[in-house]
């Protein structure tokens, strides 16, 4: 059973990661920055966010995007390393920004919390939004969950998409920027029968938050609950569990110069008061067999 080492440390609380070209892409929340780390775990910041950063991604020619998730835009880091609105997405999401994901072809796939969770609000459904390589916008998907982490089959055709408060995960057929069908992909029980997200924790064998895809069609899922990773088959059979050490876990990614090193981002609490004042976010990493395929 492999073990996770420490591959950096020191964070506020990262989420998103993403490999590309020798380098780990990640948003550090509540510091408001992006960085790039190295293998040797040399951090260089790429940005700065106010409004703090979450999901990533790459358009064709390598600029970076980035969501802005307090005033739900999504950035675009040019060349020259300033910071440009690729998309104002705030007349379409009803809640804060998260995770993104970019296709080949330069389309972004972005989900939202859906309501207030910082202010104790009640669960409510919400939106995926798709948004073009020009910056247009619309909304592709609804009554998705807490959309979440996603990724991408190697074909391009099924979108899988972490619902975050149903305890699954959830596929789209994928046809020229638009979504369609929606069978679960991996369920891991019934719904939580509750609006209360604290109450949903207790009710919910697993809270997908982060994932990624590897070489068997197999999906790895960042716990946010129960303080693991798991290796998914669709339907929903765990085949694989790895634990973070007492931490809870917030997102994964397969990279590394073979694709076969996972990281995870981990970190004690997602509040931002306790993790801005402590700084124990982490990232992660072990060896896995099966290495990295599709998106991100």
């Amino acid at each position: 059973m492999p073990e996770f080492r420490t591959f950096v440390s020191g964070l506020s609380f990262t989420e998103c990661p993403r490999w590309r070209e020798g380098r780990l892409y990640v948003s550090d929340f509540y510091a408001h920055r992006v960085l790039a780390l190295a293998q040797d775990g040399t951090a260089e910041t790429l940005a700065h966010v106010p409004e703090q950063p979450s999901g990533l991604g790459f358009l064709p020619d390598g600029q970076l995007l980035i969501v802005s998730m307090r005033d739900r835009k999504i950035l675009r880091r040019q060349v020259d390393g300033s910071l440009v609105t690729h998309a104002d997405l705030s007349d379409l999401a009803p809640g804060y920004l998260n995770d993104m994901l970019v296709d080949l072809d330069g389309r972004a796939w972005v989900g939202n919390f859906g309501f207030d969770l910082t202010a104790g609000a009640p669960i409510r459904t919400t939106v995926l939004i798709c948004v073009e390589p020009d910056g247009t916008a619309r909304v592709a998907a609804d009554g998705l969950g807490f959309p979440n982490g996603m990724a991408l089959t190697p074909d391009g055709r099924t979108l899988i998409v972490a619902e975050s408060t149903m305890n699954r995960l959830s596929a789209f057929s994928v046809s020229e920027g638009s979504l369609s069908d929606r069978p679960n992909w991996a369920a891991f029980g019934d719904p939580p029968a509750t609006t209360s997200f604290r109450e949903m924790l207790g009710q919910v064998d697993v809270v997908p938050d982060g994932i990624c895809l590897d070489a068997e069609g197999a999906v790895w899922v960042a716990d946010a609950a129960h303080g693991r990773l798991i290796r998914v088959a669709e339907s929903g059979r765990i085949m694989e569990e790895l634990k973070t050490n007492g931490l809870s876990a917030f997102a994964c990614m397969l990279g590394g110069d073979d694709g076969r090193t996972l990281f995870a981002c981990v970190a004690p609490a997602f509040s931002e008061a306790r993790a801005s004042a402590n700084n124990n976010g982490s990232i992660l990493m072990t060896k896995v067999e099966v290495p990295h395929a599709g998106l991100p």
